[in-house]
């Protein structure tokens, strides 16, 4: 068989993001409004905490699997197969109004599949790129476009905000994922092969890079700053529909367009502003977006809305080829998935749980003061960003900084 053109290759690549970010957001953007519709919604906030109790677990576990054991491309396979029949599982479950411990039961199981699959999937494709930093952005950003189609698919094609063929959907798009991992090279673990011992399978090992200042500001400021960030997708459409809106979905779907923007302008950004900048630059954003929400009216929370993609992808985006170049390559799932577990496991697990006693605290008969509630959460960003301030001393600027840190390791 002849191998794959580079063209071939990245084509192949930006399908992978695509399909795999429409799946995920076919069921996890309306999921919230699927548990209200079905008497449910007192669940929100414990659903939306599992994903904090299994990026605890499976994103270490997967990286140390695929950084010591597995190819990333097999693990992906299974993983998005796993995904699809939980999901039809989960949203069956939802559907015949199952036992309420037994949804949450599902969705736990249907989480440890979910939690590293993005984080696997980012890292397989950085391995792919000869030049991440000027590369990514441009593969990426399917990511973004896969994510954009699935709001009007699920509010204007199938109708489906409050409905669990939501969730079939994404079951099927999920198999789709697994077919297109049978296209991808098998991606060799590059560490040498080590006994199956807990400290080992489970990467506790890859805290040691927390010992460098700078690994350590970053990475803590990701797990603080996923916090307040924990708010947007259980509780913007909610806010949402206080304020009028039915297609949920499409509304939700707006902070995607900046998002594909940002990801166009990353190779240049990476190239003339220093990390540290960028960050700032993303805080300083969610900060106006909860800013904009607090107003409590239809037209600051739709340019909040439009502001999402910014501070989501010129934060976690850079930070992903920040772990790619800076980090040895013997480390980089392990040290994915240490990204991944404070962001989605430290992160959501406070944020989850923590915005959503905060909506109750705000809440007084079945009315939320979302002024109030916003506010508090753009606190909460400020003081993430008075912490990265402190905490992050740059060592280079832009992208010459990262090549020449992969240089290094690489030696």
């Amino acid at each position: 068989m002849t191998p794959p053109t580079p063209k071939d290759q990245r084509l192949l690549l930006s399908c992978l993001f695509f399909l795999q970010a429409h799946a995920i957001a076919l069921w996890f953007v309306p999921f919230s409004s699927v548990l209200k519709a079905h008497g449910l919604e007192h669940l929100t906030a414990w659903a939306f905490a599992t994903g904090a109790v299994a990026a605890f677990i499976s994103p270490m576990l997967t990286g140390a699997l695929a950084d010591r054991h597995l190819s990333a491309t097999v693990i992906l396979r299974g993983l998005a197969l796993g995904m699809a029949a939980l999901l039809f599982l989960t949203f069956w479950a939802v559907e015949h109004q199952w036992h309420s411990f037994a949804i949450l039961g599902l969705v736990q199981l249907l989480q440890f599949c979910f939690a590293p699959g993005w984080g696997v999937t980012t890292m397989l494709v950085l391995a792919q790129l000869p030049d991440p930093g000027r590369q990514f952005g441009a593969v990426r950003v399917w990511g973004t476009f896969g994510w954009m189609a699935a709001g009007p698919l699920v509010s204007l094609v199938l109708q489906a905000d409050g409905s669990t063929l939501c969730g079939f959907a994404s079951a099927v798009a999920w198999l789709g994922v697994a077919g297109l991992t049978f296209g991808l090279p098998r991606v060799a673990p590059e560490a040498a092969k080590s006994p199956l011992n807990w400290k080992s399978l489970f990467g506790f090992e890859t805290f040691v890079i927390l010992r460098d200042p700078q690994h350590r500001a970053l990475f803590l400021t990701a797990g603080l700053f996923s916090v307040p960030l924990a708010a947007f997708y259980p509780y913007t459409p909610m806010h949402l529909q206080d304020l009028g809106v039915q297609k949920t979905s499409v509304a939700m779907a707006m902070g995607q367009i900046f998002e594909a923007v940002s990801m166009y302008a990353m190779a240049p950004l990476l190239t003339r502003f220093r990390l540290r900048s960028l960050f700032i630059f993303a805080i300083s954003v969610a900060l106006l977006r909860y800013l904009l929400f607090a107003s409590n009216t239809l037209s600051g929370v739709l340019v909040g809305i439009l502001l999402h993609g910014i501070c989501f992808s010129l934060f976690f985006i850079p930070a992903q080829i920040y772990i790619e170049h800076r980090i040895s390559r013997e480390l980089r799932f392990r040290a994915q998935a240490l990204m991944t577990l404070l962001i989605g496991g430290f992160g959501n697990l406070f944020g989850c749980l923590g915005c959503g006693a905060l909506r109750s605290v705000c809440t007084r008969n079945g009315i939320t003061n979302w002024p109030m509630y916003w506010l508090v959460l753009a606190g909460a960003v400020a003081l993430v960003g008075a912490y990265f301030l402190l905490a992050y001393r740059p060592r280079g600027a832009g992208a010459g900084e990262l090549v020449a840190a992969r240089t290094t390791n690489a030696e």
